[in-house]
């Protein structure tokens, strides 16, 4: 058995809303209670109350009521949520990690968790439970969960950019097959990741696989491009430091944060839609060992301000969970491997060569050539032992796009550095955009041209 998270949006009336952020913010003040609580600890020198079993104590002593509308489940979830970020930060510490931190920042609105057994889920109709004394709490989900309702075993109500979701968790069954037909794990594949293509894979058997990323790094390009226009548009309404701004102000602030919380949507499912395509290839070639190549060692290296915000924008971390918890469902182990020398690594002779500026690899000293991103998976493959690669070139290449849905896809939302804007088209963008209208000159501004009034060019040159 594996958990598996879904997202849904919430159709609530005004009166549902404000006591689902009345919910939220009493979480908020039980975390705010523990920080104070820890706090005045520390001051005493006293040892710092970080177990779920001490916190669960420190509430039951504080009674019923306390915090509003918020049951005891729902503030044991917060305690939990606590205790697990404590102890985290404490073992990144105990492992020699100086930027872990504890948990010390108050938060006005904490997500507010329910398990199996306290809350009832039929269809679209959501019920929450609440305090003691208090009107019961029902809202609908904006559409069906995509699990059974029998499987569901926790709901998570949290707020995103000022926009309430419930995200409906489930224990789903570990995909089983036929005889024969499943993944086995002697047959290793490696997989590269990237930012230009964020999966490559290559199998045991020659089977290569490409799904190329320009989808998302063309989404992050126009909302880099779109976020900073909106900035120089409203620089003038900015307030001064310790103003409060106008409503203005606070309206592009919203309108901000909606955009982010956009943005991070599109790109997080064309991710899963890119994992998921890995997957599907991975159950389809029996392979049932994914070599995946670690690149988090070398994210800290200043590059250069463009290299660097992309890399700020590649989102690896969750490029890594998606493949692994689609994988785990699959029956598919995933292995992490240093990737560190694997693209400038001749998979054939095994000889380190120069990087390569462009994607294609060639090793001058036994002739191997292919694209630099499959050898790399080659090379990583062979790094968790799986042999080497019999071919890395030629038409058992499979190419896959992630994020065909994302309006970046559109040639109107390309870079403009890549598509011409004078002259016929040409080049390998040729005819994949809206056909070119002639110019019809300024707008309200009529153009004479030699043309409009039908007089000869070199008599239109002597003539002015």
């Amino acid at each position: 058995m594996v958990y598996r998270t879904a997202r849904c949006g919430l159709r609530a009336t005004a009166g549902q809303r404000r006591r689902l952020f009345g919910l939220l913010r009493s979480a908020g003040d039980v975390w705010c209670c523990v920080l104070e609580l820890n706090a005045w600890r520390r001051c005493r020198q006293d040892p710092p109350l970080a177990r779920y079993q001490e916190l669960c104590r420190e509430l039951a002593s504080a009674g019923p009521g306390t915090f509003g509308e918020l049951d005891s489940t729902g503030a044991r979830s917060v305690l939990r949520r606590y205790s697990d970020a404590w102890f985290a930060a404490a073992k990144r510490r105990a492992a020699s990690d100086k930027t872990a931190r504890f948990p010390r920042r108050r938060r006005g609105l904490v997500p507010v968790r329910w398990y199996a057994g306290t809350f009832t889920l039929d269809g679209r109709r959501l019920r929450l439970p609440v305090a003691r004394g208090c009107p019961p709490l029902v809202v609908r989900l904006d559409r069906d969960p995509p699990y059974p309702a029998a499987q569901v075993r926790s709901v998570t109500v949290l707020c995103e950019a000022g926009r309430l979701w419930v995200d409906v968790t489930a224990e789903v069954p570990v995909a089983t097959y036929p005889d024969g037909e499943g993944p086995d794990p002697g047959r290793v594949a490696g997989v590269d990741l990237g930012v230009i293509h964020p999966y490559a894979a290559a199998g045991p058997d020659g089977e290569l696989l490409l799904v190329s990323g320009r989808a998302i790094r063309a989404e992050c390009r126009q909302h880099l491009h779109d976020a900073r226009a909106r900035r120089r548009a409203v620089a003038r309404r900015a307030p001064k430091p310790g103003q409060r701004g106008s409503r203005r102000w606070r309206q592009h602030q919203r309108r901000q944060r909606a955009a982010e919380a956009r943005h991070r949507r599109r790109v997080r499912q064309a991710q899963h839609e890119a994992a998921r395509t890995v997957i599907g290839w991975a159950v389809a070639g029996k392979i049932g060992t994914l070599a995946v190549g670690d690149p988090r060692g070398v994210l800290s290296l200043d590059a250069g301000r463009r290299h660097n915000q992309r890399v700020r924008a590649w989102r690896i971390g969750h490029l890594i969970r998606a493949l692994c918890d689609k994988a785990q469902a699959s029956g598919i182990t995933v292995k992490l491997v240093d990737e560190r020398g694997t693209s400038s690594t001749c998979p054939g002779c095994a000889r380190r060569v120069p990087k390569p500026a462009g994607r294609v690899f060639s090793c001058p000293h036994c002739g191997q050539a292919g694209h630099r991103d499959l050898v790399a998976a080659a090379n990583i493959a062979a790094r968790a032992g799986g042999g080497t690669i019999p071919a890395l070139a030629g038409a058992g290449i499979t190419h896959r796009r992630a994020g065909t849905h994302l309006p970046g896809v559109h040639p109107a939302r390309r870079a403009p550095r890549r598509r011409s804007h004078r002259g016929p088209p040409h080049g390998l963008l040729a005819g994949t955009g809206p056909p070119r209208q002639p110019v019809q000159g300024w707008r309200g501004v009529a153009r004479v041209t030699a043309r409009s009034l039908e007089i000869h060019p070199s008599i239109y040159r002597q003539v002015h």
